[in-house]
């Protein structure tokens, strides 16, 4: 049997995300891109296939880059064949963009070394109607040297208890932050973008609303870092919206963190 790594694109909007949830809605199974996959999995091998996640996505949370792997039950298909053969069975706001065998000790969870997301704004201008599904719109254009000033804080191992969401069951909320900075994509279109080795429950939406939040009060760094070493949700900005966030990419080749 081969081990199987698929490179995943989708649409969000639709999704009650990632995780396949059988019985979340009294007892009914909800529509999540794990169960759309695997289904599709199953109707070409006759037989469940389980299928691993780098991790979860939240509801309206899209990707361009997920990944997730699993264990073919056949061996004498090509690899690349999976990409044309499971874009057949799948709904178009899912497409498969790559497929190649790994060793069999790989697991796109544990196996991951960093996740990088990418947050879009529309900023001070009205989106067009293909655009709203995945854009935070804003009235404001936010000044980028204030944005990367505090950036510049989110760098290197980090307690980040302050923007994660109740709920949240990890066992640390330490995460080591390799990039983040924003960036206009285009004139009004502004990007934040952040890599770590994990993130919290609805941290990087957290951290967006907060940043964009001190932005348009043209706060200082200092009050930035404060807030960030405070440790204390309260002090956290808005939640941004679903809309307009992706997983970017999923990484294997860097340095395994410890946290």
């Amino acid at each position: 049997m081969n081990n199987v790594l698929l490179t995943i694109s989708y649409d969000g909007t639709d999704f009650c995300g990632w995780q396949r949830q059988d019985k979340s809605d009294g007892g009914k199974s909800v529509r999540t891109v794990q169960g759309e996959i695997e289904r599709a999995l199953k109707k070409m091998f006759k037989t469940q296939v389980n299928l691993y996640g780098s991790g979860r996505t939240d509801s309206g949370v899209h990707a361009f880059g997920q990944a997730a792997n699993f264990t073919a039950p056949v061996e004498n298909i090509p690899e690349k064949n999976y990409v044309r053969a499971l874009n057949g069975m799948l709904p178009p706001d899912i497409r498969i963009m790559d497929a190649k065998y790994v060793d069999d000790d790989f697991n796109s969870r544990f196996s991951a070394t960093s996740r990088v997301y990418r947050y879009f704004i529309k900023t001070g201008t009205v989106p067009f109607a293909n655009e709203s599904r995945y854009v935070w719109c804003i009235q404001s254009k936010p000044s980028l040297e204030l944005l990367n000033s505090y950036c510049s804080y989110l760098k290197g191992e980090i307690d980040c208890a302050t923007f994660s969401a109740a709920g949240d069951q990890s066992v640390s909320t330490h995460r080591y932050l390799e990039e983040a900075r924003f960036y206009y994509e285009k004139d009004d279109v502004l990007v934040f973008q952040i890599e770590a080795n994990a993130f919290l429950w609805k941290m990087v939406r957290s951290l967006t609303g907060t940043l964009v939040g001190l932005a348009e009060k043209n706060a200082s760094a200092e009050v930035f870092e404060n807030i960030l070493e405070s440790c204390d949700r309260s002090r956290a900005g808005i939640t941004a919206p679903p809309t307009g966030l992706f997983l970017y990419k999923v990484k294997f080749d860097g340095i395994r963190r410890h946290v």
